[in-house]
């Protein structure tokens, strides 16, 4: 019953589409509607508005960290880790918007975050350089997430390197236009419209 009422609490959190709420309170329209129609902080930041865009990916990455947490301190590690995947799930697809949701980069940065804050830690050090480098937002997520898995399995956390395998995949699965993208050499930097 703990892994079921985990996966639930965990999902309806990441469900919270926090791009298209903030997006529509600060008076700049439906957020599907502009640039990759995405809900996330990367497509909020296409609005020119940073402040909604910083806000979205702070809230984007609570609402993944949180039932990690909060549901780990509850019951367990184990509850925690199904909460994080089912956050991330919410995120991409939630329910309140057809199953359409984002592609997870932010909400799976928290749970990560949340998991083990030091390799959180580690890949978003690794977003930096490589958007410092690069200057495309999803070469840096994929990039990042790539490297958990690899670190927890160094670190010999097995448990936690699955985890995070399964996170990877996830946003992996999400990026796949991007990667497409990304091969063509027709990504949009950051910081411009696609």
């Amino acid at each position: 019953m703990i892994p079921l009422l985990a996966a639930v609490i965990g999902y309806l959190s990441g469900s919270v589409p926090y791009g298209l709420l903030l997006t529509r309170a600060a008076g700049l329209g439906d957020i599907r509607s502009i640039g990759s129609g995405n809900i996330g902080a990367t497509n909020v930041l296409r609005t020119g508005n940073k402040k909604v865009a910083a806000a979205t990916l702070l809230l984007d990455a609570l609402k993944g960290a949180i039932p990690v947490l909060l549901l780990g301190w509850l019951w367990g590690r184990d509850a925690g880790l199904i909460a994080g995947i089912a956050a991330l799930l919410g995120h991409i697809f939630p329910v309140w918007l057809g199953f359409k949701g984002g592609k997870g980069v932010a909400t799976g940065a928290g749970v990560l975050l949340a998991a083990s804050w030091w390799i959180g830690l580690i890949c978003a050090l690794i977003w930096v350089v490589m958007a410092k480098v690069t200057r495309i937002s999803s070469a840096s997520a994929l990039t990042a997430c790539a490297c958990a898995p690899v670190i927890a399995l160094i670190s010999g956390d097995l448990r936690l390197a699955g985890f995070a395998l399964v996170l990877v995949l996830l946003i992996i699965w999400r990026h796949q236009d991007n990667i497409r993208r990304l091969l063509a050499g027709t990504e949009p930097r950051i910081g411009k419209s696609k």
